[in-house]
């Protein structure tokens, strides 16, 4: 850390003799100047909305896209702008910031390589002109080789690969496009997966049957990554030989009949499959209701390339809207430009909200906050998406803006709102409307919602709204007791062996996550916690926990973002004093690090030596200090060294936030040193230096899972409205209200 960065945080400079303060002074002096700060974020018309980062795939992908579109350069088929031609290059820019001194690209800083990010970068930079005798193109390719070669990247790469001539179209899985035809009784069927891979499959099932092809300059082609030239000719997944008759090889049998069928020309229904397709892709891509398909990166670029297949020219309104909602992604600096994978408005706005209402604020005192709820409400989904038909027939009559409501993640993303940004966004406005009475400081316990509703319009839209949202969580609600994200589903184990599955996340099934938030959103809203539905996630929740007393993050993480989400599920419902939730607080106390924060690598994923194992963050440490609180109250020690934490790495200057240090290991617990020192630790690299105004922290590490195993986020508002809502819990726990 540079000398000015070691100044902008509140520790006080060595040497300089101040008053001691008490734990609770210091954290109201942090709370004040981070409420402060995190109302300077909102936007004027009353929400926040944070850049939210992904890896290097994303600035990969989107040029492999304009070369498979022919966008790439002046004499293309699509051409190039002068403009286009500029802003390429600030993309090529970002991508070599973040390629390593190994020349591998990973999917966050610290992470191992990244075969198939590698790969693309590689990729990407030799077709827009880097020399491969260059050094880092050099140590990039050998790399490559090392791991096994180019053969071996994830099926979603090998599109891209497939689409500019470097693979046949065999080295993909097929996705037969009659998946569009299938009746809903067929073991496979578009509602029984996730959403996220609905968007993604159709769009990829086109390219798969049309199997169109960019030729490029064959010296601008990668043949010296691939350690088998043979391979391009084939989907390379390997035979399980141990057990021949596993979900794995039947797909790739089945894959292997279903090009051979189509080389025959025995492939029924294609034209009708097609239309339908092209039908349903169209109907969600309405700018009416969606920014974009699926209002996320991966089918945005999918169906530039699938609209092309078909024939639409780049001026086609479908196609020129299309290319508009992608690149809203981009965030363009004066050196360089870097791209989002989606935008996060409703999800920043309900936690901003909820943690300043955890504050003492609330939205008849506070203006901002109305209008803070008059934006959510306006936000209200009110089209009935996908989701209604896995819905049990009961329920199927539910209308949103009627007698249910729910919101999405994104700005406008209609066709799939979800129960996660659902829950956060109506527990949020209940507060709002309604200012919570604090408990007595004695009583561990948050006390439930009561008093006064503030002004009558947007007060009365808000409590109805988050009062009708009820009515869809409930209707959501899986049979295991859980709730997933999208989806009403079940948990079908044999759809991760599809061929085309290898995003780890073909479904949606329950998770502990979203379940212990839903059980506190409803509690929240008036539902009693002997309510059926609130039992019965209980039920999940205590079947979910592992033996060491924690519980999976899908959507956080890991086990510090899924126990601070499970506990406070399981304290909403009243299960505060389990005899089960003794060994998660044990847990907890054993994986705090020395310097009072919690901290855990997304590696943690892929090994469980590093569960609950990482560098302090402040979104992690605001996890584990609040699950602490549900478990031991705001008067344990281990609290209060997490707040003092807070208070120590809080910003009190305007200043950019700075790469992580070299991890300082003399004061680890073991876990801690042999994550520290493990021989395949690569050098930290930080991705871009983020402007933070006092009041806020830093954090430089990846806190957010996308898809484990595969992709994950950094949410630039986590390290700033969860420590806001630990601090404020902290001291309404030990004092009673806080005004504001």
């Amino acid at each position: 850390m540079s000398p000015a960065a070691a100044t902008a945080t509140r520790a006080p400079a060595v040497g300089v003799r101040t008053p001691p303060m008490s734990i609770d002074a210091r954290a109201r002096s942090a709370l004040d100047a981070g409420v402060e700060a995190l109302l300077a974020k909102q936007h004027d018309d009353g929400h926040w909305c944070a850049e939210l980062e992904g890896d290097s795939i994303l600035n990969s992908e989107y040029l492999l896209m304009k070369a498979i579109l022919g966008q790439h350069a002046p004499d293309a088929a699509e051409g190039a702008t002068e403009r286009d031609r500029a802003l390429h290059r600030k993309i090529l820019a970002y991508l070599r910031m973040l390629q390593r001194a190994d020349g591998s690209w990973g999917q966050y800083p610290g992470a191992a390589m990244d075969l198939s990010a590698t790969v693309k970068g590689y990729f990407a930079l030799k077709i827009w002109g880097e020399d491969p005798q260059a050094p880092h193109m050099r140590r990039a390719r050998q790399r490559i080789l090392e791991a096994g070669g180019a053969e071996r990247i994830n099926t979603f790469s090998m599109f891209y690969l497939a689409c500019l001539g470097q693979v046949s179209w065999d080295a993909c899985p097929a996705i037969p496009l009659q998946i569009a035809l299938l009746p809903r009784w067929f073991p496979f069927h578009m509602d029984k997966v996730a959403a996220w891979t609905r968007t993604m499959i159709l769009p990829l099932a086109i390219c798969s049957a049309l199997r169109p092809v960019r030729q490029i300059d064959p010296r601008l082609g990668i043949d010296e990554l691939f350690v088998d030239p043979r391979a391009r000719g084939r989907l390379c997944k390997p035979w399980d030989r141990d057990n021949p008759v596993s979900w794995a090889n039947t797909f790739i049998a089945v894959d292997t009949a279903l090009k051979v069928a189509d080389r025959l020309g025995l492939t029924p229904m294609r034209r009708a499959a097609l239309e339908r397709a092209e039908a349903w892709l169209l109907e969600r891509m309405d700018p009416e209701t969606t920014d974009g398909l699926g209002a996320i990166f991966p089918p945005m670029v999918y169906i530039q390339v699938a609209l092309q297949a078909l024939g639409y020219a780049r001026d086609h309104p479908v196609r020129r809207t299309a290319e508009c909602e992608l690149d809203r992604f981009i965030v363009e600096e004066a050196d360089h430009a870097r791209i989002q994978p989606c935008f996060s408005p409703v999800w920043d706005t309900g936690i901003a909200l909820y943690a300043l209402t955890e504050a003492g604020l609330d939205a008849g005192a506070e203006p901002r906050l109305a209008r803070t709820l008059e934006w959510l409400c306006d936000r209200e989904v009110r089209l009935t998406g996908d989701w209604v038909r896995n819905l049990r027939p009961r329920d199927r009559s539910i209308r949103l803006g009627v007698d249910a409501a729910a919101w999405a993640f994104e700005h406008r993303n209609d066709w799939y709102p979800d129960v996660d940004d659902t829950a956060m966004v109506a527990k949020a406005m209940r507060r709002a409307v309604r200012p919570i009475t604090l408990a007595p400081a004695s009583d561990p316990s948050i006390a439930e919602p009561v008093g006064r509703a503030s002004g009558p319009s947007v007060a009365a839209r808000a409590f109805d709204a988050s009062q009708r949202a009820t009515r869809w969580i409930l209707a959501m609600q899986n049979d295991d007791g859980g709730w997933a994200a999208f989806d009403r589903t079940k948990d079908r184990r044999w759809l991760e062996a599809v061929p085309f599955a290898d995003h780890n996340a073909m479904q949606d099934p329950s998770c502990p996550d979203i379940t212990g938030r839903t059980i506190e959103a409803l509690t929240t809203c008036g539902v009693p916690r002997d309510h059926p539905a609130v039992r019965r996630a209980v039920a999940y929740l205590w079947r979910t926990q592992r033996p060491e007393g924690w519980w999976p993050g899908r959507w956080g993480v890991n086990a510090v973002y899924g126990v601070w989400q499970a506990v406070g599920g399981l304290h909403a419902a009243g299960e505060s004093r389990d005899p089960r939730l003794l060994k998660t607080t044990r847990w907890l106390r054993s994986i705090q690090n020395a310097d009072g924060g919690f901290g855990e690598t997304a590696d943690s994923y892929e090994d469980p030596r590093w569960i609950g194992v990482g560098p302090s963050t402040a979104s992690q440490t605001a996890w584990g200090a609040m699950a602490l609180m549900y478990l031991a109250g705001a008067r344990d020690r281990a609290v209060e060294r997490a707040i003092a934490w807070f208070c120590d790495h809080q910003l009190n200057q305007d200043c950019d936030a700075e790469p992580p240090a070299p991890l300082d290991i003399s004061g680890l617990h073991p876990a801690q040193i042999a994550w520290a020192t493990s021989e395949d630790r690569p050098p930290v690299v930080a991705s871009h230096p983020v402007p933070e105004p006092a009041g806020a922290w830093r954090e430089a590490w990846f806190t957010g899972t996308g898809f484990p195993k595969v992709f994950y986020l950094r949410y630039h508002l986590y390290r700033h409205y969860f420590p806001v809502m630990a601090l404020a819990r902290f001291l309404r726990l030990r004092h009673g209200r806080i005004g504001s």
